[in-house]
C-alpha cells in the first residue's frame, strides 16, 4: 500500500480518538473540584439525613476527608425522579449507596454486601429461625416490604395469606414503612418482620432493642436475597469511578468500622455467611 493510502484512515483515527478524548473531559468537568457534592435524601435513616445523623453521611464525611473536601448535598426524597433530579440533573456527583448492577447510574465496585433479614422477639420462640421455610413461620403475622425480593420466598413457602404488606417507595419525610413494621413488631400486630438488613439492624440497634435481627443467608431458591452496594455516579464518568474505587479499596476497613458500628449485618461477597464468620 502506497504511504499516502494510509493517511485518511490515520487521520480518521486521529480525529475519533481527539472527539472521545473531549468527550471524556466534558463528562469530567462535571465533578466538582471544590465540594465532594452528595446525593441524598433528606429523611431516609438509617442511611441519611438532613442533620447527618446517618451512616451514609457518615461514609460522606469519610470519602470527602480523604479528598480534602467539604461535603455539599443535594437533597431529595429517594422515590421516582431521585436520580433525574440530581445525579443527572449535575446537581451533584455520587449517591452513597446504590445497589450493583442498577442501570440509572454507574456503579463503582460494592463497599459492603448485606441481606435481607428476619426480624423477631429476642427472646420468643422464633429466635433461632433461620429460613423463611422454617414451619414454625407457618400461620403467622409476617411484615414484609411489598414488592421486595423476599415477598417471593414467603408466597413460595405459604406465608402470604396472612402477611402485613407495607409500601415500597415512599416520601420518607411523611411515611416510613420500616419504622412502622418493627413498630407493629415491637407492639405484637405482628409476629415477625422481613427488612432489608442495612435497615432492620441499625433501627433495631438505635431504638428496637427487644428484636432480633437475623440475616437470610440459607435461601437456595431465587430470587437471591443478599445485595452488593456501591456508589452511583454519572455514567461515562470513569475517571471519577476509579478515584472512588481506589478510595474504597484503601479506605475498606473504615468503612466497615462505620457499618458495624451503626449496626448493619454485613456479610461475604457470596451472601452465605457474616463478614468474618470463623475468621
Amino acid at each position: 500500500m502506497p504511504a499516502w493510502a494510509s493517511k485518511p484512515v490515520l487521520s480518521a483515527a486521529l480525529l475519533l480518538a481527539l472527539a472521545a478524548g473531549g468527550a471524556r473531559a466534558q463528562v469530567a468537568d462535571l465533578v466538582s473540584k471544590t465540594h465532594f457534592r452528595v446525593c441524598a435524601d433528606p429523611a431516609n435513616l438509617p442511611m441519611s439525613n438532613d442533620k447527618g445523623e446517618g451512616y451514609e453521611n457518615q461514609l460522606a464525611e469519610l470519602f470527602a476527608d480523604q479528598l480534602g473536601l467539604p461535603v455539599q448535598y443535594t437533597w431529595f426524597p429517594m422515590a421516582t425522579g431521585f436520580i433525574r433530579n440530581t445525579l443527572r440533573a449535575n446537581k451533584c456527583d455520587v449517591v452513597m449507596g446504590y445497589a450493583q448492577g442498577n442501570e440509572l447510574v454507574q456503579n463503582t465496585n460494592h463497599y459492603m454486601t448485606s441481606a435481607f433479614a428476619l426480624v423477631v422477639p429476642a427472646d420468643g420462640p422464633l429466635a433461632d429461625v433461620e429460613t423463611l421455610s422454617d414451619p414454625r413461620l407457618q400461620g403467622l403475622s409476617i411484615g414484609v416490604i411489598a414488592g421486595s425480593p423476599p415477598a417471593t420466598h414467603m408466597a413460595r413457602n405459604g406465608l402470604i395469606g396472612k402477611a402485613r404488606a407495607y409500601n415500597l417507595t415512599v416520601d420518607r419525610r411523611v411515611e416510613s414503612p420500616a419504622l412502622d413494621m418493627l413498630d407493629d413488631l415491637d407492639r405484637g400486630a405482628t409476629d415477625a418482620a422481613v427488612l432489608w438488613g442495612p435497615i432492620a439492624g441499625p433501627l433495631a440497634k438505635q431504638s428496637h432493642p427487644a428484636l432480633k435481627v437475623i440475616p437470610l443467608l440459607k435461601e437456595e431458591l431465587p430470587p437471591r436475597l443478599f445485595f452488593r452496594i456501591t456508589m452511583g455516579v454519572r455514567p461515562g464518568e470513569k475517571v471519577w469511578e476509579h478515584k472512588l474505587n481506589s478510595l474504597i479499596r484503601r479506605n475498606q476497613d473504615g468503612i466497615n468500622a462505620i457499618l458495624t458500628e451503626a449496626g448493619v449485618p454485613l456479610v461475604n461477597d457470596m451472601g452465605d455467611a457474616l463478614l468474618g464468620a470463623g475468621q
